[in-house]
């Protein structure tokens, strides 16, 4: 599990650097274009969700079919994913696009950062077909076990995003203006790139290969075998994501400094969660092929060992996330109001990472098993009947704040995260693999 969550770790690491570069380095430009970023990406996060539907189909039926050694389907697989997720990003990137004025209205953003954000979402979001791409090329990589792949495109990302981040805030196009703009540009160029160098290696390692003639006939079952998978398992981060939108809502109407709070705490959060989110894709992985090759009992005993593995390093960096608190923010921003507020979230936020560090762990190994609809189910009920319910309790009606909004989300992800476990615990995916007990004797 180590040897193939190392690599994931530090491609988990560089890309949450990537998503929080922008914040960083906007933030020493224009405090108010932090929010605006952080409000956009809240709708990116959405629509790389949707691109997750074939792209997390995709992570589990090649880990099964590999483990049940059924190669000579593998190339229709891949470039049945390959297309199918490029023409979903066409159609999302300009849907998207088409309806950002009412996104606006309906996330209640400022005056003040509606602009940045607008613009944000048409360059990020009209370049959205690039990202389709780039997960389903991740996946197929991680699958195939070039996990370390992922780990350095996603670091010459990085550089290639601070690099043009620097362009056009401070360095030589700086005299364009262009602000959230030219973050914008870079963030897209970095990605084009990054697509390029995994097609590229794709055919290099010769893992297989891409062509439309293995799609005549179109394999129309197993395309909505694949959609079977992936809409329960994209629909279960969808409702999560649509719940969390409501709750930025509700944060908006609570002032620009709760916003750039929220902004600036999610930034440091992100690194406190790369570990267990990394144990627990190896471990999806891992389990895919195990429960492809018929090994039950030894998928059941591998993602327990996951969990007392990263449960403990998640409630120590979580803590040590609270601790430091008033010194990271302060990389931030001088506004101390802004940083009693963020005081506050990263108190909350290490009970609310105990619970997600149980949802990444056990969702994605069900997902891997088959299991793809009682997550999602779970999903639904906790995160709009005990999630937002408590978020607007708190945080609203009882006027706490963003905090609140925390502690909502603290409590769904701690009571859903003990369902799920004991839903694992109790064996009730066994049975439910993609492959089935044929293609594991042919």
């Amino acid at each position: 599990m180590l040897i193939l969550a190392g690599p994931m770790f530090l491609e988990l690491l560089l890309n949450t650097m990537l998503n929080n570069v922008d914040m960083l380095m906007l933030s020493h430009y224009d405090e108010i274009a932090v929010g605006a970023v952080g409000n956009a990406n809240t709708i990116m996060f959405m629509m790389n969700i949707l691109f997750n539907v074939i792209a997390t189909a995709t992570s589990v039926v090649v880990a099964q079919y590999l483990g049940a050694t059924e190669h000579d389907r593998m190339n229709m697989i891949y470039t049945l994913a390959f297309v199918v997720n490029l023409i979903v990003g066409v159609i999302l990137s300009g849907t998207f696009c088409a309806a950002n004025p009412l996104i606006m209205n309906l996330l209640n953003v400022s005056p003040e950062m509606r602009p940045h954000s607008m613009t944000y979402i048409y360059i990020v979001g009209g370049g959205g077909f690039i990202s389709a791409v780039f997960s389903v090329m991740l996946q197929i990589l991680r699958c195939n076990g070039y996990t370390k792949v992922g780990m350095w495109v996603s670091l010459a990302i990085n550089i290639i995003n601070i690099g043009g981040n620097y362009l056009f805030l401070y360095g030589p196009l700086s005299f364009l203006k262009m602000g959230v703009a030219g973050v914008a540009i870079s963030t897209v160029a970095a990605r084009l790139i990054a697509v390029t160098v995994l097609i590229a290696f794709f055919y290099g390692a010769k893992i297989g290969k891409f062509s439309l003639r293995l799609l005549n006939p179109f394999p129309g079952r197993f395309l909505a075998k694949m959609v079977k998978i992936g809409l329960p398992s994209a629909g279960e981060s969808l409702t999560y994501n649509l719940y969390q939108t409501t709750l930025l809502s509700f944060v908006n109407s609570m002032g620009n400094d709760s916003v750039n709070a929220r902004a600036y705490c999610n930034t440091i959060i992100s690194f406190a969660i790369i570990f267990s989110n990394a144990c627990a894709m190896s471990t999806q992985i891992i389990t895919g092929h195990l429960v492809g090759a018929g090994k039950t009992e030894e998928a059941y005993k591998r993602v327990f060992k996951t969990l007392r593995t990263s449960l403990p390093i998640t409630i120590a960096l979580t803590s040590l996330n609270a601790l430091l608190c008033p010194h990271t923010l302060g990389l931030f921003t001088e506004n101390q109001n802004i940083i009693a507020l963020g005081q506050k979230i990263m108190i909350v936020d290490i009970i609310l990472e105990i619970g997600r560090c149980l949802n990444l762990t056990f969702v994605n190994s069900l997902k891997a098993a088959g299991a793809y609809v009682f997550p999602l189910i779970a999903g639904i009920v906790c995160n709009w009947g005990l999630g937002l319910t408590t978020g607007y309790a708190v945080g609203v009606a009882l006027g706490l704040g963003v905090a609140g909004i925390y502690a909502g989300t603290a409590a769904d992800e701690c009571i859903r995260g003990l369902i799920v476990m004991y839903y694992w615990y109790k064996k009730k995916w066994v049975g439910k693999s993609v492959v089935g007990e044929k293609a594991r004797r042919h």
